[in-house]
């Protein structure tokens, strides 16, 4: 890349363009792509790109192990935020929660914005490149780094940053209390069962398929696609190199062992050349280093990395899970739409038989079919035909109803669903910026030390005589 090119990442930025602030310059952005103001930045330009209202820059730290001589021992983290989002009561608020409160937040942000990307948690015993039981420091630790990541998607999210469950979150002091309160007061109006409860339950399946598809959500699900096989992809390749830079002794591809092996034969070899012991003893202690820096390198850049990559894997498929819900929108719209017809055409073939003019109708051998049946069932008098196109003319209208209602929530959905993948596309950028940052960082700080290493024994290699 020339270095005058422009940053891609240079436009991306988690404020409000219609509310400019100035963040505390004492406490650090939660990552790349927050911007410090946001003035002179560009009022949004379409009815799908989203607003902030604010800033909500959050921390986890201080993984604390709670009741530890019990059988109900847990570990409790704090959670604090810098804010000026006038939601909150407070523009530093904290508080300890434990993995489970992470748990309610996120069932219940998902039931609450089901049009929203909400990301997921981490797997609770997900345990790769990790020793120790979920006590130990180093699993804590990675614990709470999935966890931070965690709330900052939250707070990257113009809506999700605003709800009042986020606020109780971070603010309540009876966490509790709240929770037994939202289970039983949710925050909008109950669903009432109606027409589309009982019929799309019946003629959908995990099978159907959109008819008439969008084609910028079909673009988005490439998008998806692509995205989600690079990163399986680079998870895969960087296992890989994991493995056979740090892996098992059993296996037989371990570099830092192989590094540790050397050094200890060229060690020995130093105890039988009695005239170039001293030089080989400094080789053999900058293999030792090497090999350390190998494995330094693994748990402090690659593992992360790794972890990075398979959360960002996960919150690319919450996103897939919103279009999939859209989809299922839609298709609700069509099924009721097609049903909706089906019962008019019923409506017209009684009709045009109670008029006398069946022959007429032009409705086809089914209808004919079932003219017949109904004459063998004695259900074809014109008074059963008066009083079942009495029942439809109901059920017209209540489907009427049903498909304005469909149609609607179809393109309300559409629409968030849009705004939706504008804000998953800031975050996804930040965190990519992030990632790649952090790997670069590692990958430079290994080599830099390495070079050091190497170029302090080279002149003592150099200075080795050997008489032929």
């Amino acid at each position: 890349m020339h270095a005058d090119e422009e940053d891609v990442f240079d436009s991306v930025t988690w404020e409000s363009a219609s509310a400019p602030y100035d963040v505390d310059p004492r406490v650090h952005p939660t990552g790349p792509g927050f911007k410090q103001s946001t003035a002179g930045i560009e009022e949004p330009r379409g009815p799908h790109d989203p607003k902030w209202e604010g800033h909500l820059i959050t921390m986890v730290k201080d993984p604390v192990k709670e009741l530890a001589e019990t059988k109900d021992a847990y570990v409790s983290y704090l959670v604090t935020a810098n804010t000026n989002l006038p939601i909150f009561s407070s523009p530093n608020p904290s508080s300890r929660r434990r993995f489970t409160d992470f748990v309610f937040l996120r069932d219940h942000l998902v039931k609450d914005f089901p049009a929203c990307v909400v990301p997921a948690l981490p797997d609770k015993h997900r345990l790769e490149y990790i020793t120790g039981d979920r006590f130990s420091p180093e699993f804590m630790e990675r614990r709470r780094l999935d966890l931070h990541r965690f709330l900052q998607r939250i707070a990257r999210h113009p809506t999700l940053q605003r709800s009042t469950l986020v606020r109780a979150f971070f603010e309540s002091t009876e966490w509790h209390v709240f929770m037994h309160q939202h289970l039983a007061h949710p925050p909008g109006p109950e669903p009432t069962p109606g027409i589309i409860d009982n019929i799309s339950d019946t003629l959908l399946n995990a099978f159907a398929r959109v008819r008439k598809p969008d084609e910028r959500f079909l673009h988005m699900r490439e998008s998806v696609d692509k995205f989600e096989d690079g990163l399986v992809l680079s998870e895969r390749l960087w296992n890989r190199i994991r493995g056979r830079t740090n892996g098992k002794l059993e296996s037989g591809e371990d570099l830092t062992a192989d590094y540790h092996d050397l050094a200890v034969a060229v060690q020995g070899l130093g105890f039988l050349e009695s005239g170039i012991t001293d030089p080989l003893n400094h080789f053999s202690n900058t293999l030792l280093e090497f090999s350390a820096l190998l494995r330094h390198k693994t748990q402090t850049t690659t593992d992360p990395f790794l972890v990075h990559l398979h959360s960002l894997l996960t919150y690319s498929h919450a996103n897939r899970a919103v279009l999939k819900l859209r989809d299922q929108k839609q298709l609700d719209f069509e099924e009721l739409s097609d049903y909706l017809s089906g019962v008019t055409l019923e409506r017209e073939r009684l009709s045009a038989v109670i008029s006398g003019h069946a022959g007429g109708t032009g409705l086809g051998l089914s209808a004919y079919l079932k003219d017949k049946v109904d004459a063998i069932r004695g259900a074809d008098d014109d008074r059963s035909r008066v009083e079942k196109m009495r029942k439809l003319d109901l059920k017209i209208k209540e489907l009427q109803d049903a498909v304005t209602t469909a149609h609607e929530t179809s393109d309300a959905f559409s629409d968030e669903t849009l705004r939706e993948q504008t804000i998953f596309q800031y975050s996804k950028e930040a965190e990519m910026k992030e990632m790649l940052s952090n790997l670069a960082d590692g990958e430079i700080e290994f080599y830099q030390s390495a070079m050091e290493e190497w170029e302090r024994i080279i002149p003592i290699i150099q200075r080795i005589r050997v008489d032929v």
